[in-house]
This record gives C-alpha cells, structure tokens and sequence, in this order.
C-alpha cells in the first residue's frame, strides 16, 4: 500500500466513524484509555449476597461502555500475576474482609503501596473496607480515607434513608433514595475527618444495634453516638499528597441493589473519578435488566 493509499483509507474511516456506529466521547474524556482493575472475591454467603463476581462482570460492563475507558475483572480473588496491575489506572477490590481480605499479605501491601506511590486510584467495596487494625487498617486509612475497624464500627442490615448530597463529581446526578443493604457505618477515619469527603450519609435508626457489643455488632463508642443521633457516613472519598484518589462504599451486600438507579450511578462515578476520568454533568448512564442481574452469579446453595 502506497503512502497516498494509506492516507485516504484513513481519512475515509474517519469520515466514516459515526456512520458505522462509532462510539462519541464524552466531554472532557482523556484521550487514552484508562485503565481499570476490578478485583472479584472468592465465593462468598448465600445466594443473592455478596455477589463479588457477578456484580463486577456487571461494573466491566457499564465500565466498558464509556468512551476511553477499560476495565478487566480478577475472579475469585487476588490476581494470579502481578501483571494484571500493570499500566492500571484505578482498582477495585469487592471482596470479602478482614483475615481474609485479598490484600492484607504483605508483599500485596508492597505491591498496593508502590502503586499508589504513583497515584492510582483505589476504591474498596462493602466487605473489603474492613481490613484489621495496624498496618493493614493505616493502608486504607491512608489509600481511601477510611476503613471498618473491628470492636469500633458495625455492620448491621437496615434501610439507609440518602436525602442530600455534597457538592463533588461523584454526586453528579445522583437522587435521594432508600436502599435496604448491610450497611456498615461508624467506620474509623482521620482526626477531623481531615482530607476525607463524605458521599453518602444517614442517620440509623438505634434498632441497628439491638444486637449484644462485638466485633461487628457494637461497642460502648457506637452506641452514644446513635443515641445523639449522629449522621454515619456510609460512603466516601478522599484525594491524597500523593495525586492518587480513593473510595469507600460499605454497601454492596445484595446483589439486587444494582437495580437501583441512583445507588448503581453513585459508584459508577467513584469509579472514573479515582480513575482521573471525567464524570458526565448527569452521571454515568447505566441500565440492568432481570436476566442480566440472574447473570454470573455464583453457585450456592
């Protein structure tokens, strides 16, 4: 092929693209890919819940759907090869927590530490905001603004009432709403809840902590802060010295709440935020039907 060949072709696709279906970007997308890791746990409590694998085939989905946007998704946990973190620009870890948290081995730390030296983002979904305290707890203290400390936060099952919100991309056409999920609440955060934004927060009724004091059930600290009826912050972000961005959402449990519009569009946005993309003036647009929510899910009983 000639020169002059080869220019033409490329002028006719151009000419072309949007006759042939060709994706239009989004105002103010980068023009490279960004490059996204969503990291699936392992099979995890009964059917419906905790649906890590599924729910992040449907993210790779809505994901992939944006212009200039990647996403690849690890199943069953930790990837396999270090190279799946290579040239990433966010991860997401939705996984199970604590002892079993994907990352809390210390060269997966390291690994997690060197990148976000280099500011990628991270977001940690529902049970993988709870890592335990010390060096695993100052990570994501330090990465995402927050994290579920044991014997301090809780995790009981209630409708979190959502009426307003900050001012922040990741609000970006989000509505008021009410989700039934296991949402965790009186996360540990900073002194001052300094460098931290909270994304979404309501306050829990006190049947929340009906049950006796534990781990994950309550604590003296807790409890006098729901008798003065303190707002909890069930999502949140945070932008570090670093460059590198990250979130926390302690939702999640049920897979059927990516039904909802407003709780799916919320964490679509954390996602390009943390990746350094632009959020939409109206939010990520996204849709789920019935037979797409009955898909991947994991075999239980």
């Amino acid at each position: 092929m000639t020169p002059a060949t080869f220019l033409r072709l490329t002028l006719l696709t151009l000419a072309l693209g949007p006759a042939l279906g060709a994706a239009t970007p989004l105002a103010g997308a980068a023009p490279v890919d960004k490059q996204i890791l969503l990291i699936a746990g392992s099979r995890s409590h009964g059917p419906g819940e905790h649906e890590f694998r599924a729910g992040c085939l449907l993210m790779q989905t809505w994901l992939n759907a944006i212009p200039g946007v990647h996403s690849e998704v690890a199943s069953n946990g930790w990837p396999a090869s270090d190279a799946a973190f290579r040239g990433v620009d966010a991860v997401l870890i939705f996984s199970d927590g604590g002892d079993g948290h994907p990352a809390i081995r210390p060269e997966r730390l390291k690994l997690l530490r060197g990148l976000m030296a280099r500011g990628v983002g991270l977001g940690c979904a529902h049970y993988g905001v709870e890592v335990p305290k010390g060096e695993p707890g100052d990570a994501l203290l330090a990465w995402i603004g927050g994290y579920f400390e044991m014997f301090w936060s809780v995790n009981p099952h209630w409708h979190a009432d959502i009426r307003s919100f900050p001012t922040h991309p990741i609000t970006r056409g989000v509505k008021p709403f009410r989700v039934n999920d296991e949402w965790y609440y009186h996360m540990r955060f900073p002194e001052g809840m300094r460098g931290v934004t909270p994304i979404l927060t309501a306050l829990p009724p006190k049947e929340t902590l009906n049950r006796a004091d534990g781990p994950h059930s309550g604590n003296p600290a807790v409890r006098a802060a729901v008798e003065r009826g303190e707002p909890q912050h069930l999502m949140w972000c945070t932008e570090r010295p670093d460059g590198g961005r990250g979130f926390g959402f302690t939702g999640g449990h049920f897979h059927r709440n990516w039904q909802d519009e407003n709780f799916r569009k919320v964490f679509l946005n954390a996602m390009l935020w943390i990746a350094k993309v632009e959020v939409p003036a109206n939010g990520v647009e996204s849709t789920v039907t019935d037979e797409q929510l009955k898909l991947n899910l994991d075999p239980k009983k």
